[in-house]
């Protein structure tokens, strides 16, 4: 159950900085509280919708990948355009991260609060 706890926060800690690193290059926000506020949002809306609309083909991801999108575009300023640029290059900073954690044999590719990686 601890392992679980310490693999949880250390992944949403790994998804808000690409959250914190995408919305300070996109919107010049810098707030890693914020971030890391956004990435658990991210994580349940992520989440929700996956569980009750992932199951549909094609349409499903798309309605949750939309729903984390507008999670960002809720929580930072600028329109849609910008929340798909923060999560663009939220999803590139933890690829990132998690590519060179991985080479060093701390962890694997995955990370809370920012999809698909």
């Amino acid at each position: 159950m601890i392992d679980n706890l310490i693999v949880f926060a250390a992944s949403l800690l790994i998804g808000a900085l690409g959250i914190y690193v995408g919305a300070s290059v996109i919107v010049d926000a810098e707030d890693y509280t914020y971030a890391i506020i956004t990435a658990l949002i991210g994580a349940i809306v992520w989440a929700v919708v996956g569980f009750f609309f992932g199951w549909i083909p094609l349409l499903g991801p798309l309605l949750v990948f939309v729903a984390y999108i507008a999670v960002i575009n809720a929580r930072y300023p600028g329109g849609w355009v910008d929340a798909a640029a923060i999560t663009l290059v939220a999803w590139i900073s933890v690829l990132v991260v998690l590519y060179v954690l991985a080479v060093i044999g701390v962890t694997g590719f995955e990370a809370v609060g920012v999809p698909g990686v």
